[in-house]
């Protein structure tokens, strides 16, 4: 998506090299996706799911219904 848009920016992270950032987030799995620090999910999505999932986490509402992403869910709490 980063690479379609100049309007998403992307990082990757090493969980075990930024621990900090790792208990931050609390991720125990990978990959563990967050978006803009209020949603993430786990684990590797098919395309049109993990697309679902990053707009949805960014709060984006689209004009089609589509289904919810089939892969599992989290919400960041503050």
């Amino acid at each position: 998506m980063a690479l379609a848009s100049p309007q998403v920016k992307a990082v990757c992270v090493e969980a075990n090299e930024f621990q900090h950032l790792s208990n931050q987030f609390r991720v125990r799995g990978v990959p563990h996706t967050v978006i803009n620090r209020r949603a993430s999910f786990v684990g590797a999505l098919p395309e049109p799911d993990f697309v679902a999932a990053v707009l949805e986490g960014a709060g984006v509402v689209l004009d089609e219904p589509h289904e919810a992403p089939s892969g599992p869910s989290t919400e960041i709490s503050a």
